[in-house]
């Protein structure tokens, strides 16, 4: 599958930083990055630096006075009469207390989602990476889940507005992609796809089966919602088919995804069995279609994944081989025993609190059984028969 790919970064987005201790920490970026690097997998010609989101570019999809808020709250001393209206605006819990810069550092998060698109749309490459971004919890006026500005549905937004394009939105997150779904759900222009563990039992409660799109837009929502401890085969039954049925009933012309890697089996903030090989597996399923529906047209963005010291470096690593096509890619297909660069692992092996991988996938032969696996595999299919009822 021929195409160029692009990465696009800007240090700006290591300053999205709520506090030490919060999971969703930038050491996550600086892993990534350092493996890329590592590898050779990184060079000047597929680097994008890219310019932070206007307010006019944020607007498009959030409120003026949440936007407001955000920056009101985003200096050094902000004014206790906009702490005391923080909570309202979401910024007051502990998923997304407010912090100095974050208007600045999450203008630069959407920027960047935007600079991806614009490279695809215009022609400038075929495929572009932009880790950084996925914050897709973010509600029009409301901060949630880790996430202030949505930078996923702003530059959907761009899309549209700039190119007239037909967007599929493809979440691979362990939760579900809730603030891109509410943004376009009257849109038949949009359509959003998660798959994620059942909001029965995680945040945030939404993306059952029935949430499928209202007046014209309704049909053009799909939501896969799992079963807790579901493993890597079922999961993978599951993308595959619906995947597949949505982007040939759809025909879009473009896929945007979304890679978060915490349904992995060592993420602390889910409850899924998945090992790596989910995260080899859907990109090479996504890189596919998008040669196959969209000449090639696919933007990718980065997302959730809480064990960002075992986890998440070889996810998103593997994602950008895929996207690059980078020699690995054949060699991990070949050689599922790849190990990792040494020299990446003494590196940070020293400020890791839990010993690092040193293969690329998981030995699975180590992994304890799941006692119920054949019931829940037997229940996902049977939602994946009601999700898919509407697409032949």
């Amino acid at each position: 599958m021929p195409g160029s790919a692009v990465f696009v970064h800007h240090e700006q987005s290591l300053n999205y930083r709520f506090h030490d201790n919060h999971p969703f920490h930038p050491v996550r970026l600086q892993l990534t990055l350092d493996l890329l690097t590592e590898l050779g997998a990184l060079d000047t010609a597929h680097l994008i630096e890219p310019r932070p989101a206007s307010e006019e570019e944020l607007r498009w999809i959030h409120q003026p006075t949440y936007i407001e808020a955000v920056k009101k709250l985003s200096v050094l001393s902000p004014d206790p009469a906009w702490i005391s209206r923080a909570e309202q605006y979401g910024l007051l819990d502990e998923d997304t207390p407010y912090f100095h810069g974050m208007h600045e550092a999450t203008s630069h998060v959407v920027g960047g989602t935007i600079a991806a698109m614009e490279a695809v749309l215009s022609g400038a490459s075929t495929h572009a990476l932009h880790m950084a971004g996925g914050l897709h919890h973010a509600l029009s006026g409301k901060a949630a889940g880790f996430c202030i500005y949505n930078d996923v549905a702003v530059a959907i937004a761009y899309a549209q507005r700039q190119y007239g394009a037909r967007v599929l939105y493809v979440d691979t997150d362990v939760h579900h992609g809730d603030g891109v779904q509410w943004s376009f759900y009257s849109d038949p222009d949009v359509c959003t796809y998660s798959i994620h563990e059942t909001g029965k039992y995680l945040f945030p409660g939404t993306g059952f089966v029935q949430e499928r799109g209202e007046h014209h837009g309704y049909g053009a929502c799909l939501n896969i919602p799992l079963q807790p401890y579901t493993e890597d085969g079922s999961w993978m039954e599951c993308f595959e088919e619906s995947v597949r049925r949505l982007v040939d009933h759809y025909k879009p012309d473009l896929i945007v995804s979304l890679h978060g890697c915490d349904a992995h089996a060592l993420d602390p903030l889910s409850h899924m069995y998945c090992s790596m090989s989910i995260y080899q597996e859907m990109p090479a399923i996504l890189h596919e279609l998008a040669h196959t529906y969209c000449e090639g047209r696919w933007v990718a963005v980065g997302g959730g994944g809480y064990d960002f010291w075992r986890v998440v470096p070889r996810a998103w690593s593997l994602l950008w081989l895929e996207m690059s096509q980078h020699p690995l890619k054949s060699s991990l297909h070949q050689f599922p025993g790849e190990r990792l660069p040494e020299a990446w692992i003494s590196k940070w092996q020293s400020q890791a609190p839990v010993p690092l991988p040193t293969h690329w996938l998981d030995d699975l032969s180590h992994w304890s059984d799941i006692p119920r696996r054949a019931e829940i595999t037997a229940k996902n299919r049977e939602m994946l028969a009601v999700a898919l009822q509407d697409y032949p």
